[in-house]
């Protein structure tokens, strides 16, 4: 095959490749690089495919062809996506910045580059590139996305929202910028049209839930009489427990109710009296129910016409359990320093142990709600913490609502736990990141969600020893506040 036979056969492949017929495209990629195995072209054009279908050899392939070829900008952005897509975010942030100094007009690379580096925390430079891909290519739908996320995690809401926006109106099925302008706009606390534009959730490649799939119908908000629902959970435990709270508004449009959630969160959910006379199951299928209309937990709100934080149903308690006896004589404090490592926001709300230490106070008994790895972390307790591990009695939320009720308080990341010791009425304070999730708005040290919660924010992004430091003194009044409380006789 000679040189112009091999250009031939590389174009023939990159148009399978752009029609989507990907068995095809790569069938001549391999026969290039059966000839020429170093050929740069079909080491990269493979690579991409191989990102594409979540092949492993992708990274070696484009690595493999920038070392064919050093000025390969188009090379480097593509690594640059792979490499971000496998988490590993500095070295992504150097392949895109490889790609935009060889090739300075290159709108993707300069979008990618300020997405990676929102990741990473560095805003300002984040803005930065956003901006330099709009000045080149305005009408860049990826790059207003990109730029909305870079302003949002600095906390500029508003200016997030115009670039949402933007994006949309350039073309209206733009999901992911649906998504987070849903996200933008639950945090400002507008839940009509934030709720509304969540039901974009499902057709964002990022969201990592899976989308069930039904013969059934979705639920319109209709009456319910003559016909039984499936509401089932979605995304994390905290998410669903949050928003079961909506249950009994469905139970009062008559008919039968499921309710389905994870596992874990079974015994505590169907023992609440909340949610009496609905039945509430780990998996409709295998218990053999069947149903006429089903509904994502956290769509109830949309279906429900929830307008403002005035329509949240403010029972709270609405989940209860019966007291353990705990040992010791002092505070009861119940302590989660991290959440699931799966989650994608992980790295911003979870922390270490031993940054807790400016918590330890005489008279306070500190009992670690903690399950699985960061369990362990418990067995190394800061300095003069006297801290009790609780995980060999947890196998459910059940068990850890019974812990929770005995508590005095509860002092949290952004985990389930902080939302079950608030749907219990339980005192919880949450340590929240700078740029918090859309849950707990913005500003606030209160919730519309939990009456008994208080919010304590970082003033600065990834400065959590402020935050430890403000929990403290709080810690300390409440201390103070029951040692001169008259002792009861």
């Amino acid at each position: 095959m000679t040189d112009t036979t091999i250009q031939e056969a590389l174009e023939t492949a990159a148009r399978h490749h752009r029609a989507g017929e990907l068995p095809a495209a790569e069938t001549i990629y391999r026969q290039v690089l059966a000839l020429q195995p170093n050929d740069p072209d079909a080491l990269h054009l493979l690579g991409v495919l191989a990102a594409q279908v979540g092949n492993a050899e992708a990274i070696a392939l484009m690595r493999k062809a920038i070392a064919q070829r050093p000025e390969f900008p188009e090379a480097y952005a593509h690594l640059g996506n792979a490499l971000h897509m496998r988490g590993e975010i500095g070295e992504a942030i150097t392949c895109y910045r490889c790609a935009v100094a060889q090739l300075p007009e290159f709108p993707e690379a300069w979008s990618n580059l300020g997405t990676a580096l929102t990741t990473a925390g560095e805003l300002e430079e984040a803005v930065r590139c956003c901006r330099r891909a709009l000045a080149q290519q305005p009408d860049s739908l990826e790059a207003h996305n990109n730029l909305g996320n870079a302003l949002r995690s600095q906390g500029k809401v508003d200016e997030s929202i115009a670039e949402f926006r933007t994006a949309i109106a350039i073309d209206p099925n733009f999901a992911e910028a649906h998504g987070n302008l849903a996200q933008a706009l639950l945090q400002r606390g507008e839940l009509e049209e934030g709720y509304r534009q969540y039901e974009w959730r499902w057709r964002c490649d990022s969201f990592q839930s899976m989308r069930r799939r039904f013969a059934q119908p979705q639920w319109d908000g209709t009456d319910l009489v003559g016909r039984t629902i499936l509401i089932h959970a979605e995304q994390g435990f905290g998410d669903s427990i949050q928003h079961v709270r909506f249950v009994p508004q469905v139970i009062q449009k008559g008919g039968r109710v499921i309710v389905e959630c994870a596992a874990p969160l079974v015994r505590l959910l169907g023992e609440a009296a909340f949610l009496r006379g609905s039945k509430v199951v780990s998996s409709a299928a295998q218990a053999g129910e069947t149903f006429d209309v089903h509904l994502p937990m956290m769509s109830l709100p949309f279906a429900l016409g929830v307008r403002s934080v005035a329509d949240i149903p403010h029972d709270v308690p609405y989940i209860s359990a019966e007291p353990r006896a705990l040992e010791g004589a002092g505070l009861k404090v119940g302590l989660v320093w991290a959440g699931s490592t799966t989650h994608t926001d992980d790295r911003n709300r979870s922390i270490p142990l031993q940054l807790l230490s400016p918590l330890v106070r005489r008279g306070v008994i500190f009992h670690s709600l903690q399950i699985d790895e960061a369990a362990r972390e418990a067995r190394l307790a800061p300095a003069g913490m006297n801290l009790i591990d609780m995980s060999e009695h947890i196998r459910d939320f059940a068990d850890t609502a019974e812990i929770v009720a005995a508590l005095d308080l509860v002092i949290s990341v952004d985990t389930a736990v902080a939302h079950l010791a608030g749907a219990m009425g339980k005192r919880v304070w949450v340590l929240l990141p700078f740029v918090a999730d859309f849950r707990w708005m913005l500003d606030r040290e209160d919730s519309p969600w939990y009456p008994t919660m208080r919010l304590f924010r970082q003033q600065r992004a990834g400065d959590w020893g402020e935050v430890v430091r403000r929990v403290g003194a709080a810690l300390e009044q409440k201390v103070a506040e029951r040692e001169s409380a008259p002792r009861r006789v």
